[in-house]
């Protein structure tokens, strides 16, 4: 009788690495469940800003960094698992959701909180892509090893989101009497904006979230404008 032309065990290591796998997708799909509930929770609460006057900041921050404290304890075990398997096999999973964990630390900075002994917060503070992996306690823009890392297309990516956020808190602070942060949030958002054009973006997602950001620009802009023929600009936010 001839031998069989195909070596039975083949399919057996096939079935054994298909189960593997298929077992790494599903620890890894349970980390990153848990983290997108805790960033839901952090996003609920910071959605609160758009009808908080700014005096009332601390108490309201206070609460966003408990939830950021539980999205970094998540995203510890989320780097410590996939550390374990080729960064690029599984990345794509996680990229949204590390995306929004990113955006959620990034407003929070921005409207005072995440601060120090040895750095105080303060409104309109804009972290470094080397901030937010210090923030997260996992590295950035690896190129060396391959690991879990923070690329600079899902800090990019956070950045745009913050700028949509701060886009529609021009417009609602405006409704809470505080014109001075409409005028701040505006000065920002040109900046980035200006920041942003100088940039050779190489990916499509990026460079179509990129475009949004000149119509966020846009918006504030006729927020302020408004501001001025009715001569409700702070002396000092007019200079």
């Amino acid at each position: 009788m001839a031998p069989p032309m195909i070596d039975p065990a083949l399919f057996d290591q096939l079935k054994d690495n298909i189960e593997k796998d298929s077992s790494i997708r599903k620890d890894l799909e349970q980390i990153i469940e848990e983290l997108n509930q805790n960033v839901s929770y952090t996003q609920g609460v910071l959605t609160k800003i758009h009808s908080t006057p700014r005096s009332k900041y601390p108490a309201l921050l206070s609460q966003v960094e408990s939830g950021i404290k539980k999205e970094l304890e998540t995203t510890t075990r989320l780097a410590q698992f996939a550390s374990q398997y080729p960064y690029y096999k599984y990345n794509y999973k996680w990229g949204r959701t590390l995306q929004d964990a990113i955006a959620t630390v990034l407003l929070c900075a921005w409207l005072g909180g995440m601060g120090s002994d040895s750095k105080p917060g303060e409104v309109g503070r804009l972290l470094t892509l080397e901030e937010v992996g210090d923030v997260f306690a996992v590295p950035v823009n690896l190129k060396d090893r391959d690991a879990f890392h923070i690329t600079i297309e899902e800090y990019l990516l956070a950045l745009i989101s913050v700028v949509e956020d701060l886009s529609r808190l021009a417009m609602n602070s405006v409704t809470l009497g505080d014109t001075e942060l409409a005028v701040q949030i505006s000065g920002f958002i040109k900046d980035l904006h200006g920041g942003f054009q100088m940039l050779n973006l190489k990916n499509d997602i990026l460079r179509k979230r990129v475009d949004s950001v000149k119509y966020a620009v846009k918006k504030v802009e006729d927020v302020v404008y408004d501001l001025s023929l009715r001569n409700l600009i702070p002396a000092k936010g007019a200079q």
